[in-house]
């Protein structure tokens, strides 16, 4: 009886364990030589096109669509510069303005932006890269420079 019920255990952990070997085998990023993938700076370079979407919240109760796209550049020393065309509220804001900034690169892919328009103000993000530095989401971070705002965004390297 108690061969029987190990034989039966066995049969069901067995399997889980291969699978939950798989999912840790593929779950940590690794390179073709197999050593843990890790990111930094020089993980992001080039132009990245990005398209912006959010709410601002300027009072209690009140929402303001905005959407725009950016051409940005990382120089993979943690500096960048972009252009950004911005709708806010179905009006535009701004065409073509510049921008310049930097950003930091964690070695597990997050990170953080901090943009300076040319118009004024700062602008902060918290960032995570993915698929080894081809794309980057987003999100605008506190605190703010003007109202509150939920705006999300996520680049993709020009190829």
């Amino acid at each position: 009886m108690q061969r029987k019920l190990v034989s039966r255990m066995s049969m069901v952990a067995i399997p889980i364990m291969i699978v939950c070997g798989l999912l840790v085998a593929t779950s940590s990023p690794r390179t073709d030589d197999g050593d843990t993938r890790v990111c930094t700076n020089r993980t992001l370079h080039g132009d990245y096109g990005f398209a912006v979407e959010g709410l601002l919240l300027p009072a209690p109760g009140v929402t303001v669509p905005g959407r725009g796209v950016t051409m940005t550049h990382f120089d993979g020393e943690g500096n960048l510069t972009q252009v950004e065309s911005l709708i806010i509220n179905g009006s535009p804001v701004s065409d073509w303005s510049p921008v310049t900034g930097t950003y930091h690169v964690n070695a597990n892919c997050t990170g953080t932006m901090n943009l300076l328009p040319s118009t004024g103000g700062v602008v902060n993000l918290r960032i995570v890269v993915v698929r080894q530095g081809k794309e980057i989401h987003t999100v605008v971070w506190p605190p703010f420079d003007g109202p509150a705002r939920t705006v999300t965004s996520v680049g993709i390297r020009v190829e």
